[in-house]
């Protein structure tokens, strides 16, 4: 982000001026000892200004034409002074001083200061040599100095106030960018807790009414509901209501399903995340293994969620629990299955 003053509005300006200069010039043309070096003088200032106006891409200006812009200050002076030996008198004929001045001030807006100072203090020194130091008011060189001075400290301005305001806004923006994370982090923790509080209440009050006195069946229903709360947590969004429907069936026939959703499925649409939640979930339901694992891919794998059943000899409070055996080294796999992210137009989804 950057703050500047329009493009076009400067160009006009800077023509109007420079037009107005070799208007001065043309109104003092028989003050001069001789009209050829002066009207030489006219052609190469208008030819300076009109390359330095022209328009580019880059509003900086090359380094060659800034250079040229200054010998052709140089040589305008020399040019016009030289046919002046007794000073211009009470005409326009000095018309070079503002002229040069234009057209420094045009180098320095387009961000080369220093070629602009430096041709400057050449007309500077080459008025003093003309007609002294008194020269540089009469003729109007010191203005021509001030009005540099003043668009360099324009720019100066007008940068440091761009990157203020690229600071600003790159603030703004983190800013944005965090209310939105701690949105969405209260967003899913009252989601979760919304989720657990419809899950959890109903076996609470159970609790409650029976003083804690549990029967076997409505101890294994709490174990039941604690790893269906477990995947809320660690499922997030392998879930939908016919996965958790297939998972309780399967805990309740003795298996360990575990779900662990790792982040590879978030940036699936709706319908792709539907079609490998159906998917796993028929997954789930068929099989017969004593464990399930699911996990999702991480991002750049053609695969979303992989699923992988083991026969191993889990008893029945683990399996409700969601927990793995610890003992792994005979488990026989059953079943393996790669879902993937995308399917192929034409092909059955689940």
């Amino acid at each position: 982000m950057s703050i500047s003053i329009p493009r076009y509005l400067i160009v006009m300006l800077a023509a109007v001026f420079s037009a107005y200069h070799l208007l001065l010039a043309a109104v003092s043309i028989d003050v001069p000892v001789r009209n050829g070096p002066y009207i030489a003088a006219m052609v190469l200032y208008a030819i300076a200004t009109i390359a330095s106006l022209w328009p580019t891409k880059s509003t900086r200006m090359p380094i060659w034409m800034a250079s040229f812009n200054v010998a052709v200050s140089l040589a305008v002076a020399l040019l016009v002074t030289s046919q002046l030996p007794a000073g211009p008198g009470n005409s326009y004929a000095a018309w070079h001083t503002a002229a040069i001045g234009t057209l420094m001030v045009i180098t320095s807006t387009r961000r080369r200061q220093s070629l602009a100072w430096i041709g400057v203090g050449a007309l500077a020194v080459q008025t003093v040599a003309w007609q002294g130091f008194g020269a540089l008011l009469e003729v109007g060189t010191l203005g021509s100095i001030i009005w540099v001075a003043i668009s360099h400290a324009l720019a100066y301005s007008l940068a440091s106030a761009g990157r203020d305001a690229r600071h600003y806004a790159l603030a703004e923006r983190e800013a944005a960018e965090w209310r939105a994370a701690q949105e969405a982090h209260v967003f899913e923790r009252q989601f979760r807790l919304g989720q657990t509080s419809r899950m959890a209440v109903p076996m609470l009050r159970e609790i409650v009414a029976s003083g804690g006195d549990l029967t076997d069946a409505q101890r294994e229903e709490c174990l039941l509901l604690e790893g269906a709360i477990r995947d809320e947590i660690r499922g997030r969004k392998l879930l939908n209501d016919r996965v958790r429907h297939e998972v309780m069936a399967s805990r309740r026939r003795g298996t360990t399903v575990t779900l662990l959703d790792e982040g590879g499925i978030d940036d699936l649409s709706e319908g792709e995340l539907d079609r490998v939640l159906n998917h796993l979930a028929k997954a789930i339901g068929g099989s017969k293994a004593d464990r399930i694992i699911a996990r999702t891919v991480p991002h750049g794998s053609e695969t979303a969620v992989t699923v992988v059943g083991l026969s191993s000899g889990s008893d029945g409070t683990s399996s409700a629990l969601g927990q793995e055996s610890d003992d792994e080294d005979d488990d026989e796999i059953d079943l393996w299955l790669e879902i993937p992210r995308v399917v192929e137009r034409g092909a059955h989804a689940l």
